[in-house]
């Protein structure tokens, strides 16, 4: 017991033959309630409220020096309130003093660690216990200390790139995802959206072993472009060890955005890799990197090896070679590729009218020849990529929906994958200026390691992604046979409150071409795009989404922002509240823990009937 507090620190809080005939009793001091205990000649004072989901502790049993709550079953050692169970938390306990006859206790006593220590050792038990409840109350405990997005998010970017030796998968991917997407929500759902990240990256570690990293090589007199050679060889015969001594090296050598370059190659020497899964992997890992800083690479990047290294290749597909050899076109393109750039080197591309329908054909000759035009009419590697997305985009919102459910991942393949060729192309363009800028009369750059040569195949991979794209775009086809027109906003009046139009809209199994219209009416009728997403985003978070929503979602707000013509743009927002609605309502099971974590964090009660 305490016996050094000034007066001024102490609360009496009960009389102390009281408390050793009852035992136990319930008192305040400050703001804080109290459980107070007498057990084997000694008083303990804890905080009432079980930290795990606020159960009064004074109704738990006190038995050998353990304090156990009766709701969950949560054990405390009572003299110093540290759990036995990880999910718990620790309770917070006060110092004792008895002075004539009362007891009295410090309310305020110093932690035994600060706030934002606390709660990001808790985001990482959290992680690795995988407890959704621990991760929601830690990331709303570190939002309260005004502690930036950026820190729970570099927790669980490491977490997740350790602990999973079979690398980066859907978890982190929705983790990076949900960070593109914060600007976009409601302030009150930014929290929410690093919850669902960091509960899937968790989930996807769970029972995983770690990774092993492979060093760097020793030596730095290795050109860009001789290491972009061994790795790409090193993915091609599936060495993911000598993969990552070749990435390392380059993270420690060159800029980011060529390190990002040599991972778009490798991911585009083989055809639309595990479904597009491998490509937005690589990209979303670049991503990432972007939020928290190019200087965690070396951390990061290496767990998308196995992405690339264990990767389905689409041209061993019967579907890629059957009836028609649409491998073999777009490898021939590959072929053709820096002749068409070289060609189109000083001209400045006009899209022309019908290039998208060209794209939506039903001819691949027809559509690889359209891409080949275009580049060698000057077609940026971003344009070319943007139209591609836009067709993916189509696919979509007019995705039929006789079809089997399970096509719906078909066509949002093509679009994740689409989307990232996009985002990946207009990175790698920001090499090619830099790369201008650094380059002298020599026609020799300007940083060591790194020649005009390899400057100059900058976005190379961006192309090639296109043009796998395109054919992705044409093999889904039949998806769209036929094609659901795309709302203009006339079909029906446009509502009031969009977000509680679509919100109901969504309560309701199977409303997809409702959900589309109600977009398109929103927009047409000038209703601000930014409530839209506001309202798309509410949606996505309240449900348990499943991995293709929250990436289409995503997908589709970028494509949104970066499209300049409002039809084009609408296509987008339509297409994902369609896809939205399909798989729309769940259960809803992490908003109702992130709800919880939510009132605890406000000091509300959880336990009570009718709560």
């Amino acid at each position: 017991m305490a016996t050094e507090q000034s007066d001024s620190d102490l609360v009496k809080v009960a009389d102390a033959d009281e408390l050793r005939e009852e035992g136990r009793l319930i008192s305040r001091a400050g703001n804080r309630a109290l459980a107070l205990f007498y057990h084997e000649g000694e008083f303990r004072a804890v905080d009432n409220r079980c930290p795990h989901m606020g159960f009064p502790l004074a109704e738990g049993t006190v038995d050998e020096g353990i304090l156990t709550c009766h709701w969950h079953h949560a054990r405390f050692e009572l003299s110093c309130g540290d759990t036995f169970d990880p999910w718990a938390d620790d309770v917070q306990t006060f110092p004792v003093e008895v002075r004539d006859g009362d007891v009295y206790v410090d309310p305020y006593p110093e932690p035994d660690l600060p706030p934002v220590e606390h709660w990001s050792d808790r985001l990482e038990t959290g992680l690795e216990e995988s407890l959704q409840l621990v991760v929601a109350k830690s990331v709303l405990g570190l939002a309260d200390e005004d502690v930036p997005y950026t820190d729970p998010l570099r927790a669980g970017l490491a977490f997740g790139a350790t602990y999973r030796a079979d690398g980066w998968s859907s978890g982190l991917t929705i983790l990076s995802a949900m960070a593109n997407l914060l600007d976009a929500l409601r302030p009150e759902d930014r929290n929410r959206a690093l919850y669902v990240g960091l509960s899937r990256v968790a989930q996807d570690c769970q029972g995983e072993p770690p990774r092993f990293d492979q060093p760097s090589f020793s030596t730095r007199d290795v050109s860009a472009e001789r290491l972009e050679e061994w790795f790409r060889e090193s993915v091609e015969v599936r060495d993911e060890d000598g993969a990552e001594r070749c990435l390392r090296t380059a993270v420690e050598t060159l800029e980011p955005e060529r390190v990002a370059d040599l991972l778009y190659s490798a991911a585009t020497d083989h055809l639309y890799m595990d479904a597009g899964h491998t490509f937005d992997f690589v990209n979303k890992a670049c991503e990432s990197l972007d939020h928290v800083g190019w200087e965690r690479a070396d951390e990061i990047l290496p767990s998308v090896i196995p992405r690339l290294t264990r990767a389905t290749r689409s041209e061993e597909l019967s579907s890629w070679r059957q009836p028609d050899d649409v491998a073999e076109l777009v490898f021939d393109a590959y072929d053709e590729l820096p002749d068409l750039l070289e060609d189109g080197a000083d001209e400045t591309w006009d899209d022309p009218n019908g290039f998208v329908e060209t794209l939506l054909s039903d001819d691949p000759e027809e559509v690889v020849t359209a891409m080949k035009a275009a580049v060698q009419n000057g077609a940026t590697a971003a344009e070319l990529a943007g139209e591609v997305a836009h067709a993916a985009g189509r696919r979509v919102a007019q995705f039929g929906t006789s079809n089997e459910f399970s096509d719906w991942n078909t066509v949002h393949h093509t679009y994740s994958y689409a989307n990232a060729v996009h985002k990946a192309a207009l990175r790698t363009e920001s090499l090619a200026a830099a790369s201008d800028s650094e380059t002298g009369e020599s026609g020799e750059s300007e940083k060591s390691g790194e020649s005009d040569e390899s400057a100059g195949t900058a976005g190379l991979a961006a192309y090639r992604g296109a043009f796998a794209g395109a054919m992705s775009v044409y093999l889904d086809r039949f998806l769209n046979t036929p094609p659901i027109p795309i709302p203009d906003g006339s079909e029906v009046d446009a509502p009031d409150d969009v977000r509680e139009a679509l919100l109901d809209t969504f309560d309701e199994e199977g409303e997809v071409n409702a959900a589309g219209r109600l977009v398109a009416a929103h927009l047409a009728d000038g209703g601000a795009p930014d409530e839209l997403k506001r309202a798309l985003g509410e949606a996505l978070l309240r449900e348990d989404a499943n991995f293709h929503t929250l990436q289409n979602v995503e997908a589709a707000f970028e494509q949104f922002d970066l499209a300049e013509d409002p039809d084009r743009a609408r296509v987008h927002l339509v297409a994902t509240a369609r896809y939205m609605a399909a798989h729309f309502p769940t259960r809803r099971s992490a908003e109702q823990t992130f709800s919880i974590a939510s009132r605890l964090n406000h000091g509300e009660k959880v336990h009570e009937a009718g709560e």
